[in-house]
């Protein structure tokens, strides 16, 4: 897949993603909702690490920055 992801789209999933790790291990965000918070971190980690984010490909939009 072409990559579609740019670096500060990276830079705030992983931010988000340690938020959401934090929140679930300091007891603040518990039970089910914590357990969606671990999935959607992990899922945003997943998609940083490869740099493709399997929502913008049907809307074909890339946060890539294209130096001209």
């Amino acid at each position: 897949m072409k990559k579609n992801m740019g670096t500060i789209d990276k830079v705030i999933r992983v931010a988000v993603a340690i938020v959401f790790v934090v929140l679930f291990f300091t007891h603040v965000v518990t039970g089910v909702l914590g357990y969606i918070f671990l999935a959607i971190a992990a899922l945003f980690l997943i998609t940083s690490i490869i740099g493709v984010c399997p929502l913008y490909l049907p809307f074909k939009i890339s946060t890539i920055c294209k130096k001209e």
